[in-house]
């Protein structure tokens, strides 16, 4: 049956020799494990290792000034395509301080919401609720003078209307009475010829009325005839040459 190893546990050693002798093996072994990731992956490896008493170990797979210059050149490359440029950085500024404010006033609209409110106290809580209250009284003012502009549109409109309809009334008013205007003005224009043909008939009616009287007269009392009349005057002219 196999002996289970001990964990060692990752504290410092107090013994003095026993951390030498520590030391020594895991350097080795550090340096060994560079060496075969160098072999293995073809890189460049560069370890230095200071001990407690100030001596340097290093182990490089070509030249350790060689890799702490590139180190070196590429730390400085990347410091400097990370540096934001000197026309950017106000946008930049800007950028971060929208950014700060739009977090701040999300955040402010979720609590007004009701929401996040646990990690309020109680002043804040009771500034949110003066605020919450001062926000709802400007809501119901706005919606006070919607309505009331409202209203007097309705108002200004029900005026147009009532004097349009008084318009159109007054309009058929007037076409009544025009109306009415030429209806009698007809029969006025027409009496003088009605007057003109009663007159004429009546004169006929004046000699037939005539004639019929002597008609009439004659009829009831005899008159005398042509003859008569001619006899009397023969006996004139007789009695005269007497």
């Amino acid at each position: 049956m196999k002996m289970m190893r001990e964990k060692i546990k990752i504290k410092k050693i107090d013994n003095l020799p026993a951390r030498q002798v520590t030391f020594s093996k895991r350097r080795r072994g550090i340096f060994k494990k560079a060496a075969e990731l160098s072999v293995l992956c073809e890189s460049e490896v560069a370890v230095i290792i200071f001990s407690a008493t100030g001596k340097l170990f290093d182990y490089s797979s070509s030249s350790t000034k060689d890799v702490i210059e590139r180190y070196k050149a590429h730390i400085n490359g990347a410091e400097k395509s990370d540096e934001p440029s000197v026309e950017l950085q106000p946008e930049n500024e800007n950028h971060i301080r929208l950014s700060k404010e739009l977090g701040e006033k999300s955040r402010q609209l979720r609590q007004m919401k009701g929401e996040d409110l646990e990690e309020l106290n109680f002043d804040e809580l009771q500034k949110l609720e003066q605020l919450v209250d001062a926000s709802l009284g400007r809501v119901i003012e706005t919606k006070d003078e919607l309505i009331m502009s409202e209203i007097m549109a309705l108002e200004r409109k029900r005026s147009e209307l009532v004097e349009a309809n008084k318009q159109l009334r007054q309009r058929v008013s007037n076409y009544h009475n025009h109306m009415l205007s030429r209806r009698n003005i007809g029969p006025a224009l027409m009496e003088p010829e009605r007057l003109n043909n009663n007159i004429g008939g009546g004169g006929e009616e004046e000699g037939m009325s005539s004639e019929s009287a002597t008609s009439t007269t004659c009829n009831s009392a005899p008159c005398p005839s042509l003859e008569d009349d001619s006899d009397d005057v023969t006996l004139s002219l007789k009695l005269g040459l007497l």
